[in-house]
């Protein structure tokens, strides 16, 4: 893959059969139906009940310049954007700085508290990583999710670094990291098992297809 300034990471927990999210996704079960309980369900009760645990996989996950998301990972509202829906983390969210959220439907772009302000950007992942880049300059650019995304920009050869988080159970339906995706060498960087997941990080090389 070439070098490019600032690199582009993905940041994703997934069940041992590879899926980042169970069906059913709702106001109430942000990641569907993963048999878990509380809002970060199973795959991402690491997050919260092993916190200082997994401290600084959680620290890198959130030292982005600039992030991108899908409109899935913002809030399960579908269609044109009908209701004031302002994301899953309250008014002052996690990022404190620019995040890029894909969807089909305009709307203005939303500042919030703590310095994120959310864009919705109509035009494609080439749109988003431009932007993106823009806004984080010589910083890194992550790709949070859900894997949908994730396997766009896979696909598309825009990823340099993916960082796993596999949560040891398997979950057998939902969105599917890889799915659509060709081929790809993967080279194992890092490796750290913790009490209910394991960290492993892999720098993305190019595709086999």
């Amino acid at each position: 893959m070439t070098t490019r300034a600032g690199k582009v990471t993905c940041d994703l927990s997934v069940s041992l059969d590879g899926y980042a999210a169970g069906p059913h996704q709702s106001e109430e079960r942000p990641f569907g139906d993963d048999g878990g309980d509380g809002w970060g369900g199973r795959l991402h009760g690491w997050m919260f009940e092993r916190r200082e645990e997994n401290r600084a996989e959680i620290e890198r996950s959130t030292e982005a310049a600039a992030y991108i998301m899908g409109r899935n990972m913002f809030g399960p509202v579908r269609g044109a954007w009908d209701r004031e829906w302002r994301g899953w983390w309250g008014e002052d969210p996690p990022f404190h700085t620019q995040v890029f959220v894909l969807t089909h439907h305009p709307r203005a772009s939303l500042p919030m508290d703590g310095g994120t302000t959310f864009h919705f950007v109509t035009d494609g992942i080439g749109s988003a990583l431009a932007r993106a880049r823009e806004a984080a300059g010589d910083g890194t650019v992550s790709v949070q999710g859900g894997a949908t995304t994730v396997n766009q920009y896979l696909a598309a050869g825009l990823v340099d670094e993916l960082r796993l988080h596999v949560v040891p159970f398997t979950l057998g339906a939902g969105p599917r990291l890889f799915d659509g995706v060709p081929p790809l060498d993967l080279e194992q960087v890092a490796s750290r098992a913790a009490t209910s997941v394991t960290h492993l990080t892999y720098r993305v090389g190019s595709s086999r297809s």
